[in-house]
């Protein structure tokens, strides 16, 4: 492992409030090595400098954690497995399932979930409006999905009564707050702060009414 990635995430996590153990570390970076790797083949994003991806993908994604709850998470859209890979490695008494449509993406999933053995994920290759679940889902969380309207009008089949979303935003997402759907409401907005990150970010936490 890099030294100096390791103490730049070390660095990024004492910022954020969170304390990974030699494991966790080592799986974080694997993970960026994986990332890298891969993107040669299936051009998952634009920046695959390392150091850049400590903050970009891993201290962006473990920011939601202090507003995580409950035991079943969602990552809609995840792509490459951001924020739910992350969050996963950081928690591992939760249950994660990523679901993304994208084929080449979920292949790349199944190979994290094995070279790291992340027992607590789960994949599914499909769209979220067609995935159906029998269990209670707490929350469903996004990074990289489209609007809060279309986001909510498709998941909306996962939200019990306690069921929240966190979704991730760039700038404060004025007009995004005020389109949902019906049966919906905006619960809070908070301001995250990303180490080493110059870009504005919003989570934006949704409820039923």
């Amino acid at each position: 492992m890099s030294q100096a990635l390791e103490q730049e995430l070390k660095q990024g996590l004492d910022r954020l409030n969170l304390t990974a153990d030699d494991g966790q570390s080592a799986a974080l970076i694997s993970y960026l090595q994986l990332l890298k790797k891969w993107n040669r083949h299936f051009n998952l994003f634009a920046v695959d400098d390392l150091s850049a991806m400590v903050s970009r993908h891993l201290l962006d994604s473990l920011s939601l954690n202090a507003y995580l709850h409950g035991s079943r998470i969602i990552d809609v859209g995840t792509g490459a497995g951001l924020p739910g890979i992350p969050l996963a490695i950081m928690n591992p008494t939760r249950d994660f399932v990523l679901i993304d449509s994208n084929g080449k993406k979920t292949r790349f999933l199944f190979q994290v979930k094995i070279a790291l053995q992340l027992e607590n994920i789960s994949i599914e290759n499909t769209r979220i409006e067609h995935y159906q679940n029998q269990q209670q889902i707490d929350m469903v969380i996004c990074r990289a999905f489209s609007s809060l309207e279309d986001m909510v009008s498709k998941s909306q089949q996962l939200f019990g009564k306690e069921t929240k979303l966190l979704a991730m935003k760039g700038r404060y997402p004025q007009q995004e707050l005020q389109s949902l759907p019906a049966g919906f409401e905006v619960n809070r907005v908070i301001k995250l702060d990303i180490p080493e990150s110059e870009y504005q970010r919003h989570l934006v936490e949704v409820i039923r009414e």
